[in-house]
């Protein structure tokens, strides 16, 4: 039996880039765009009309920002995960995204391919943060002093750890990608997404920017 397709609404005030938006997700058999709206306002009564799966929501809206307008889009469709999909790099907008309940916080620079892997981690439950915001996100959480607990089953989650699984989740936390990371290490791209699910499974944690956070607030880095 194939996976329902996830029905998207698209909130972004430039009419080119929801068009050029709606035509790319519509290439992937998964996706549907079934609406879009160019304000906070229209957003509203557009997600609570056609209550989508997921909203693909920018910062920078006329009159009220996406962030402000998060609360009011998760009232009028409970079901829905909202992906913030912005120019903005700030640590601030940030936080205040993920606080407001945002699923996830991408860059508008993000490729096509990255983004139809993103919406679908989104779907299945996972934190989506761009890679060149991991490292803000970890700011992020030190400076709002939450510290991530250590699993029970291990006094030092890291003991588990090998001394290159180490290393990698050392430059996970730094912000860095996987192809920087193979850059880094002179190692296979492939070679390092092995590591990053053994690092994963070992921490049982389902992210990579769960991971870092982690690392950061328990001095790894």
């Amino acid at each position: 039996m194939s996976e329902a397709v996830v029905r998207i609404l698209v909130v972004d005030d430039h009419t080119l880039f929801r068009r050029g938006l709606t035509a790319l997700l519509s290439r992937d058999p998964r996706f549907k765009v079934v609406g879009d709206a160019a304000d906070a306002g229209q957003a509203q009564r557009r997600a609570a009309e056609l209550q989508p799966d997921l909203i693909l929501l920018d910062n920078h809206l006329p009159g009220v920002s996406g962030i402000d307008a998060l609360p009011a889009l998760r009232e009028a469709a409970p079901q829905a995960r909202v992906l913030m999909l912005t120019v903005s790099e700030d640590e601030n907008d940030l936080a205040a995204a993920l606080r407001a309940g945002a699923c996830g916080y991408l860059l508008k620079t993000i490729e096509g391919d990255a983004l139809s892997v993103a919406i679908a981690s989104a779907m299945r439950g996972e934190d989506v943060v761009a890679p060149e915001m991991t490292a803000k996100l970890v700011s992020v959480f030190k400076a709002m002093h939450t510290p991530m607990a250590i699993p029970e089953s291990a006094a030092d989650p890291f003991d588990s750890l090998s001394q290159r699984e180490r290393e990698i989740l050392r430059e996970i936390a730094r912000g860095a990608s996987n192809k920087e990371i193979a850059r880094t290490f002179a190692i296979a791209e492939t070679t390092v997404k092995i590591h990053v699910q053994h690092i994963l499974r070992k921490l049982n944690l389902n992210t990579r920017v769960r991971a870092a956070v982690l690392a950061a607030e328990h001095g790894l880095m």
